[in-house]
């Protein structure tokens, strides 16, 4: 199964990892290396992530990494991530989600 990234959370990511190197150029790439890694194992067990408790599909996953939700679907061939944001951000508002 091949594990994509959506332009949008691409850019998640783009972001945090700009935002943590205003401190930390190292920190930054070490948590844009651990989000990857972590949506590698995807493309082999795409139920491995919990269901998103917002979201009322199956196929709607996540894995936590550090604190951020990294939220994906997967399909018949294909594991997309949707998005990378923290974990305290409020989705019970369906304008908030990225799904």
């Amino acid at each position: 199964m091949r594990v994509e990234w959506s332009d949008f959370a691409r850019d998640d990511l783009d972001d945090l990892v700009e935002y943590i190197s205003r401190d930390s150029a190292f920190y930054a790439r070490q948590f844009g290396e651990k989000v990857v890694l972590a949506t590698r194992r995807l493309g082999d067990f795409p139920e491995s992530g919990r269901r998103i408790p917002e979201a009322d599909d199956d196929c709607l996953r996540e894995i936590i990494v550090q604190g951020y939700r990294v939220m994906y679907r997967f399909e018949a061939d294909t594991v997309l991530i949707l998005a990378v944001m923290h974990g305290s951000r409020d989705l019970s508002n369906t304008s908030n989600q990225p799904w």
